[in-house]
């Protein structure tokens, strides 16, 4: 077996797999290295070579002995309670970069740290916007189109939240874009719900409207009462803090005049 370690977010995940070549690309081409000398916060024993191809997003969940089981047809993940611990079984990439952003997005809610949001963001000036919306709404789009800013994700935001302050952290799980390599935060000061238009405008939604059009744009996978409700807590310090709003935007990057 071999150990790799890597960062997302704050966290250190320490990773034991077999010393395959397939393994080490795919952790090469999504995952940031880190040295070996700090403690992990989570550690993970990675298998490849389960199931079948991505078939769709359903995952079941189960538990048994004080762990907690996610099971696609692609991937399995099996956790402690506290999720500091996992054995992770993949079928390919793809497979890979889901069950990891599963396992990470349970640890950053269990430990009340943040969430993992269902879109882009990009940097102005040193501060973070977000771009979320459902399937298509143009979250890959309005990154690429907001180069050459640096964009912090392109598919999934990694958004820790405390009382007084929101910082996004460039995020490893990507669908288009890579990273830059900067491993930069920023504070958040905006999230934009996208909505494709002839005409750019943009309208800040109520708190309450804003919670609401946000619950479903978070990757968690519900199965206790307990972790829903961090869920809708760190939600609402989130929209406590930062302004949400209904953008409309044609294609290309005059949007970000409504912005900055």
């Amino acid at each position: 077996m071999r150990e790799l370690q890597l960062k997302i977010g704050e966290h250190v995940l320490r990773v034991s797999c077999l010393d395959s070549e397939e393994i080490l690309k795919m952790y090469n081409r999504h995952f940031f290295s880190q040295t070996k000398n700090e403690r992990p916060n989570i550690t993970i024993t990675l298998h490849i070579g389960f199931g079948v191809p991505f078939l769709d997003y359903e995952v079941k969940i189960s538990k048994y002995n004080n762990k907690i089981i996610f099971q696609r047809a692609d991937y399995l993940i099996e956790a402690s309670s506290d999720y500091k611990s996992a054995t992770i079984h993949v079928h390919d990439e793809l497979a890979l970069k889901h069950a990891f952003m599963n396992l990470y997005s349970s640890y950053i809610v269990y430990h009340n740290w943040g969430l993992l949001i269902h879109s882009s963001c990009a940097l102005e000036a040193g501060k973070a916007h977000i771009f979320s919306g459902h399937s298509g709404a143009g979250k890959s789009t309005a990154a690429r189109l907001s180069q050459p800013r640096e964009v912090l994700s392109d598919e999934a935001s990694i958004v820790k939240i405390t009382g007084d302050s929101i910082t996004i952290f460039d995020s490893p799980f990507r669908s288009e874009l890579n990273s830059e390599g900067t491993h930069q935060t920023a504070p958040l000061v905006s999230i934009q719900l996208l909505h494709q238009s002839l005409q750019n405008k943009r309208e800040q939604l109520k708190k309450t409207d804003a919670l609401i059009n946000l619950v479903d744009k978070v990757f968690y996978w519900a199965h206790s009462p307990e972790e829903s409700k961090k869920v809708m807590g760190l939600l609402k310090t989130l929209v406590s803090n930062v302004p949400v709003y209904n953008l409309y935007f044609k294609k290309d990057n005059t949007f970000w005049e409504l912005i900055s």
